[in-house]
Formats: structure tokens, C-alpha cells, sequence
């Protein structure tokens, strides 16, 4: 949402067209990489991991959304006027990459709500999370941030002639009511929930007695999920409130507008390095969900030789066997789910082959299911 500071005291052409070239330079690497990485990712979601799990289904939807933002970027780096006529297509092309942006944002954050659910409730979390739940909510995402962006199409005055797409937008842009939300809903909500699901989930790790790889893996991609989030939206949402104030008419020393412009185009253009930051959560996500189905296979299928459920059967059997078993029977989902999601319970197996769900001991801290 930049804008270039017009105002009868204050000239920041030139500022404005030195910015233009920088942001020409941070754009570029930003759109090879975020490409390179964001297509990579759809390709090992889509292609590599046979099930899809909750965690499984909000990446995909992370990275469908930073390939929108990268749909748009291109057209972010034309710094020439556009002709009157394609006003619509630049509202349409502005509106996508409000849609990315918050589409992320809503997206991280249901992936820190669903991490919470499935450590600090892990016997509500069957109850409460699915594969169809998280695209019902993947699906009222794009749905909410759709709809939310339908203002942007009357940002460019109708009057105007030659205009610069995603520059000049009107006083409707910059409506208080509209920067209200802005901030309130498309940040301050969303940072607020995911701060403290992930601190809650930390704490719960780290109390747990098991330490073990996979608590450690829960935790880091935590982290990444912070940075994914706080490291590009906190300075753009500051630099959208600074830039309101400008326009208001509450800032109006030159040297402290030429700075806020500054600031304001600065991080509203490393706000696109989050499609390249996501690739973060990606990363661990793909790495822990496939090496902890390897641990799993491994676990289900010494637990049935050590059953005896094996004995009399024709070995080439035996791996078909381990790997449909699930914890509650074959038709049940088990505990295959999002990385980070439930304690670990025993599941001693009987002599038929079917797993026993037995309660953990009550005295035993929370640690990670395999």
C-alpha cells in the first residue's frame, strides 16, 4: 500500500524515484527465489507426501497464497503510468495481492491455532481437527480475504487520467475506519493468537520430559513460523499507520515525512519476503512428516513381530501389514496427523493384530506423538 507523500510543503520526488530504483532491486531476487522455492514446495506437497494431514493442507494453502503474491510481483516492478482503461485490471491485480498478503497471514495463524489444539488438547484434537476441517477453513479464508478486498477496486479515482498502478491510491484508501480494520483484524488479531499459541505449545515441549528429536523439530518449526510472520508483517502494518498519519494531516515536518516515506517503501517491499520466509516452515514440515512416517513403519512393524501376529505368515506380508496398521484399527485416522500433535500413548498390539488404545499414565508431562 505505498504511496507517494504529496504535500504542499514537502517535495519527495525525488526520494520517491530513488526508492522506485531500489525496490526494482530487492524485488527481483525476491520473485527468482520465492518462485524457485514456493513451486518446490507444491511439488514435494502435492507429489512427494502420499497422505495429507492438516499440517499438509495449510502448507499447501501457504504456498498456493505466496504464488499469488508472486503472480503480482511483476507487475509491482512497472514503475510507468498505466493508461485510463486499465484501471479495472490494476484494481484486480492490487486486489490478488491483498489477498496473498492476508491470505498468509490468516493462514500461518490457523496453523498455530491447530498446532495448539492437537499438544495442549490432544484427546479433543481427534474431535476437532481433520484433513476436512482444515480445508473448510483453508476454503473461508480465501473466501473472508476475497471479500475483505473489495474496496480496493475503488481506490483509483474514476476522474483521473494516467495513473501508477499500486501507488496514488485515493483518500478511500485511507479511509480510518478501513486502516482500523486493517491493522486491528489483518494484524494485531492474528499476532496476538499466534504469539500465544506458540508460546503455550513451547512451554507444553519443553515441561515435556521426552526430549526428543521430534519436540525439537515441533519447536523450531515454531520458530520459523514467528519469523515467517513477525519479520515482514510488523514493519509494513507500522508503516501503513505511519503513512495514515501523514495523510491525515498529523505528521507534517519534511524531514520527518521524508523519513516515514522512506521507512514506508522500505518495508512495504521486504512485506513480499514472506513468500520466500514461508519456504522456512515448508522445509521442516516436509523433513519432519517424512522421516517421522519412516520412525512410524519401523515402530508398527517390530511392534508386530514382538506381538507374535506375524507367526505363520508369509514375511513378504509383513510390510503390507505394519503400514495400514493405525492406532484404533485400520479404519480409524490414528495419530497420523500435524507434526507438533499429541501426546504419545501406548499402543501395546494383540495377538489378532489390532491395536489396544491404552490411557497414559497420568503422572507422564506431555511429549510428541510419533
Amino acid at each position: 500500500m505505498t504511496q507517494s507523500v504529496k504535500m504542499s510543503k514537502c517535495n519527495l520526488t525525488d526520494m520517491d524515484n530513488m526508492m522506485d530504483s531500489l525496490r526494482l532491486v530487492i524485488y527481483i531476487p525476491i520473485f527468482v527465489f520465492g518462485l524457485i522455492l514456493n513451486t518446490t514446495a507444491l511439488l514435494v506437497f502435492c507429489f512427494q507426501l502420499k497422505k495429507w494431514t492438516e499440517s499438509t493442507i495449510y502448507m499447501t494453502n501457504l504456498a498456493l497464497m505466496d504464488q499469488l503474491l508472486l503472480f503480482s510481483l511483476p507487475f509491482r516492478m512497472y514503475n510507468s503510468k498505466w493508461a485510463a482503461n486499465k484501471r479495472v485490471f490494476c484494481s484486480f491485480l492490487e486486489s490478488l495481492y491483498f489477498v496473498s498478503i492476508y491470505g498468509s497471514i490468516y493462514t500461518i495463524t490457523c496453523i498455530s491455532v491447530d498446532r495448539y489444539i492437537g499438544v495442549s488438547h490432544p484427546f479433543k484434537a481427534k474431535q476437532l481437527r481433520s484433513p476436512q476441517k482444515a480445508l473448510l477453513v483453508c476454503a473461508t479464508i480465501w473466501v473472508l480475504v476475497f471479500g475483505a478486498t473489495v474496496p480496493v477496486y475503488d481506490f483509483h479515482p474514476g476522474d483521473e487520467g494516467s495513473f501508477r498502478c499500486f501507488h496514488g491510491f485515493s483518500d478511500k484508501g485511507w479511509h480510518p475506519a478501513l486502516i482500523g480494520c486493517l491493522e486491528v483484524f489483518g494484524f494485531l488479531l492474528p499476532a496476538a493468537v499466534l504469539v500465544a499459541c506458540s508460546a503455550r505449545v513451547v512451554r507444553v515441549l519443553r515441561r515435556s520430559r521426552e526430549r526428543s528429536p521430534k519436540n525439537q523439530a515441533c519447536i523450531r518449526i515454531i520458530y520459523s513460523g514467528l519469523v515467517a510472520f513477525l519479520v515482514p508483517f510488523t514493519p509494513s502494518h507500522l508503516a501503513i499507520l505511519l503513512q495514515f498519519f501523514v495523510r491525515r494531516g498529523t505528521i507534517t515536518d519534511c524531514t520527518l515525512q521524508a523519513n516515514i516515506t522512506v521507512f514506508v517503501q522500505l518495508a512495504m517491499t521486504l512485506a513480499n519476503v514472506t513468500c520466500c520466509l514461508d519456504a522456512l516452515c515448508y522445509y521442516f514440515v516436509a523433513k519432519e512428516v517424512r522421516t517421522s512416517s519412516i520412525r512410524r513403519s519401523f515402530r508398527q512393524w517390530r511392534s508386530t513381530i514382538n506381538s507374535g501376529s506375524l507367526a505363520g505368515m508369509d514375511p513378504q506380508n509383513w510390510t503390507e501389514l505394519s503400514a495400514t496398521q493405525r492406532i484404533g484399527g485400520p479404519e480409524g485416522r490414528g495419530q497420523e496427523s500435524l507434526v507438533c500433535a499429541s501426546p504419545k500413548t501406548n499402543t501395546p498390539t494383540t495377538a489378532n493384530g489390532r491395536a489396544e488404545l491404552v490411557r497414559p499414565n497420568s503422572t507422564n508431562s506431555p511429549s510428541v506423538s510419533g
